[in-house]
């Protein structure tokens, strides 16, 4: 085979590689679920229905995991001013792992009319894998505090997990299981993850062998 034709086979094969990499990280699997909360509120109790969708991303030792609220939650008799309404919540641990996570986001953006359902912006908080196994994440206790007063919901339906992830404890140490769902991947919840890093040390690997073996068959070269 000449010398072009040769490295065009091995950079074609070190880009395949790359290709197959991506392709074996698959996403962690999550769930859109529907949360019954019964609210305690100053003024009686309130119940809602909100829809609840929950991602985890890989953040150093540990993964950022975000509560996103699809419909608003209870209301306030009186009109909540920009910054008057803060929310904070816990997501429950089952599976390999268990405990709580806490959440947090910020304040309300905008004025909340009165008696109208209050959106919960995005919440979000750092777990960190204390067990090696698949670990679920479950909507918990959701407490807003405004004006002073602070409001409790709690979900009545036991809603199923919104979130599954198969994580790695610090060290490896657990119960048996992977650090990555299905296959050895990690937990992938989007384009822009270690999948794309996967995938290019794949490729630089196979690219760093090609290279080695045009410089060996071009150093045979020489010496004849």
């Amino acid at each position: 085979m000449s010398y072009p034709k040769r490295t065009a086979a091995l950079a074609s094969a070190a880009a395949l590689a790359g290709s197959v990499v991506l392709l074996a990280a698959p996403a962690a699997h999550a769930d859109v679920v529907d949360v019954n909360y019964r609210c305690q509120t100053p003024i009686g109790v309130k119940s809602a229905v909100s829809p609840i969708d929950m991602t985890g991303v890989r953040s150093g030792s540990g993964y950022k995991i975000t509560m996103s609220w699809q419909k608003g939650v209870s209301s306030s008799p009186v009109e909540l001013g920009k910054g008057a309404m803060t929310p904070s919540a816990s997501i429950v641990l089952g599976g390999a792992d268990s405990g709580t996570v806490p959440v947090s986001g910020p304040a309300n953006a905008a004025a909340i009319p009165a008696n109208t359902p209050i959106r919960i912006s995005d919440l979000s908080g750092t777990y960190t894998p204390k067990k090696t196994g698949k670990v679920t994440f479950t909507p918990g206790t959701l407490i807003i505090k405004a004006l002073g007063t602070t409001t409790t919901c709690t979900p009545t339906n036991s809603p199923e997990p919104g979130l599954t992830l198969d994580v790695t404890a610090a060290g490896g140490s657990g119960s048996s299981g992977g650090s990555s769902p299905s296959g050895g991947q990690l937990p992938q919840t989007g384009p822009e993850d270690s999948a794309i890093a996967l995938g290019t040390l794949g490729g630089t690997v196979l690219l760093a062998g090609a290279a080695g073996t045009l410089w060996l068959t071009r150093r045979q070269t020489v010496r004849r």
